[in-house]
C-alpha cells in the first residue's frame, strides 16, 4: 500500500469573507495522529500544497480550477505509478476534487467502478444550478464530474475516453438530504447510479449494503474500482469536523464494516479519504477517530 498525500482545499468554498477552508492540513494532521504506525504503508508521496484563491479565474466558472486541473494531473500520475507497481493507492485529502484526480490516474488501466461513501451526492454540475451567478465548488460537485458533466477542465482527461465513470458502474451511499422536499440536485434520482442514502442503508443493514454495492461491482467482471470516503458521511456527533457536518450518519462501525469488505476485494486499486478540516478539531480528537477507521482496515 502506498500513502499519497493530497493536501488541497481547492474544492471548497469559503464560508466566511476571508476564510481560507482549512483541509489541506488534513494529510498533515492524520500523518501526526499516527496514520503510518497505523497502516504501515510500503512507501508515502506528498504532493505540493496548491495555492488557494476564493476569486473568480480567466475561462472557467470553477473556483480554483485551473490550479485544481494541474493539481490533478500530478496526483493522476502518482496514482498511475502506484497502480503500475501493484500498490494499493490510499489518497488522503484534502477536499473531494482530489477524487478526479486519482480517478483519472487508476482509468489510465481500463473501466473502473466506484463506490462512493459519502454524507452527500456531490450532484452539482451545470444542468441544475446557474454557473453565470455562482462559482462552482468542486467538492460539492465531484460524482458529477466523474460521471461527465460539467466543465471539459475537471471531465476530460489524458488517457482517458469518455467520463471517467459510468453511471451504472456508481454506488452512492450515505446521502442524508435525498428525502428532503428541498433536496437541491433531484435529478441523480433519474440516473442509473445506484442509489442508498442513510435512510435505506439503516433499514436494510450493512451486511445488505456490501451485497448491493458488490452487484454493482459485478456489471465490469474482472474489471478494477476505487472506494471515496468523505468522513461527512459520518454522524456529526461522531464527526463534527467538516465543513458540511450533518445527521444522521453513519458510526464508525458501519463505516468499518462497510469500507473493510470493499477494500478487502482484489479488485480495488484504491481509496480517496476527504473533507476532513483539522482547523476544527483543536485537540486532535477526530484526527484519532479517523486513524482508528483506517487501522481497522485491511489495506495492503
Amino acid at each position: 500500500m502506498r500513502i499519497i498525500l493530497a493536501p488541497s482545499n481547492l474544492g471548497l468554498r469559503p464560508l466566511r469573507p476571508g476564510h481560507e477552508p482549512g483541509a489541506w492540513r488534513a494529510p498533515a494532521a492524520l500523518m501526526a495522529a499516527g496514520l503510518k504506525s497505523a497502516t504501515d504503508p510500503g512507501g508515502i508521496v506528498e504532493l505540493a500544497r496548491p495555492d488557494y484563491s476564493a476569486a473568480a479565474q480567466p475561462g472557467t466558472r470553477l473556483r480554483n480550477g485551473p490550479q485544481m486541473r494541474r493539481f490533478n494531473l500530478v496526483l493522476a500520475d502518482e496514482v498511475d505509478r502506484a497502480v503500475q507497481d501493484g500498490r494499493f493507492a490510499l489518497v488522503v485529502g484534502g477536499d473531494c476534487s482530489v477524487l478526479l484526480g486519482a480517478l483519472a490516474g487508476a482509468r489510465r488501466h481500463g473501466q473502473l467502478s466506484l463506490v462512493h461513501v459519502d454524507g452527500h451526492s456531490d450532484f452539482r454540475h451545470p444542468g441544475n444550478y446557474d454557473p453565470a451567478s455562482v462559482l462552482g465548488a468542486v467538492a460539492g460537485m465531484d460524482l458529477a464530474l466523474a460521471t461527465g458533466r460539467g466543465e471539459a477542465l475537471m471531465t476530460d482527461w489524458p488517457g482517458v475516453t469518455g467520463p471517467l465513470v459510468q453511471d451504472r458502474n456508481v454506488v452512492q451511499l450515505g446521502e442524508r438530504e435525498s428525502r428532503d422536499p428541498d433536496f437541491a440536485w433531484p435529478d441523480v434520482n433519474l440516473t442509473e447510479i445506484e442509489r442508498l442514502d442513510i435512510f435505506e442503508a439503516r433499514r436494510i443493514g450493512m451486511p445488505a449494503v456490501v451485497d448491493r454495492i458488490r452487484q454493482t461491482l459485478d456489471r465490469l467482471p474482472g474489471r478494477g474500482f476505487w472506494v471515496h470516503f468523505d468522513v461527512d458521511v459520518l454522524d456529526q456527533r461522531i464527526m463534527p469536523a467538516v465543513d458540511s457536518p450533518g445527521s444522521p450518519g453513519l458510526d464508525v462501525d458501519e463505516v468499518v464494516h462497510v469500507l473493510g469488505r470493499c477494500v478487502a476485494e482484489p479488485g480495488c486499486i484504491g481509496m480517496t479519504l476527504t473533507v476532513f478540516d483539522p482547523d476544527l478539531d483543536p485537540d486532535g480528537a477526530y484526527a484519532a477517530v479517523i486513524v482508528d477507521i483506517l487501522s481497522r482496515l485491511p489495506l495492503r
